[in-house]
């Protein structure tokens, strides 16, 4: 960590956006203090300096975090156990997904995908009977599930083997992550940079 010059302060300050009040809480000094550095009417002890510079570090480290519950779809798509295969393919479909999370009542019992079915119909299964047959004859097992809280960065491993993460909140589904979601947060990155 680099320990800034008082010269420095403001800059940061009002580039993350904090008040001098929040500063001040977040470095253990006053406000007022922080306005004679900002004024360059004070000349702050490197201790102090030390203070303000990881109060900042820490701010800039917090700006920068995405959580799952940022880039999460709400509400979700989901599909029962004892529903059709023919209206998962509709759903899919209607919402340009490509899994559903099967939910009976609130509790996460598997996923269906569409590269599930499409393997059926690859095999020499007959369409007309696949349409027909429910979700749970041929559903997959349940979607990892994350908080909503936790950094996005736990997330990209989950994704690189499963098709989406669903986000739990007190044992009820509350969003969905999937690849997609990763890549316009990619997006948004860029456009801020």
């Amino acid at each position: 960590m680099r320990i800034l010059r008082p010269s420095e302060v403001k800059v940061m300050r009002t580039r993350l956006g904090l008040t001098q009040v929040q500063l001040a809480e977040l470095a253990g000094v006053t406000q007022a203090y922080i306005a004679k550095i900002e004024a360059g009417d004070a000349d702050p002890r490197i201790s102090t300096l030390e203070k303000i510079s990881k109060a900042l570090e820490r701010a800039t480290t917090e700006e920068k975090r995405v959580t799952v519950e940022q880039i999460m779809a709400s509400p979700i798509v989901a599909i029962k156990s004892d529903d059709r295969i023919e209206k998962a393919i509709r759903l899919m479909k209607s919402y340009d997904i490509s899994q559903l999370p099967v939910l009976d009542g609130e509790a996460q019992v598997g996923s269906i995908s569409e590269a599930t079915i499409v393997h059926k119909i690859a095999a020499g299964e007959n369409m007309h009977k696949l349409l027909r047959r429910s979700i749970s004859e041929m559903m997959e097992g349940p979607l990892p599930t994350v908080g909503k809280d936790v950094d996005v960065n736990v997330v990209y491993p989950l994704l690189e083997h499963e098709p989406a993460v669903l986000v739990v909140e007190h044992g009820k589904v509350t969003g969905i992550v999937t690849k997609a979601d990763l890549f316009k947060l990619a997006g948004k990155l860029r456009a801020k940079s």
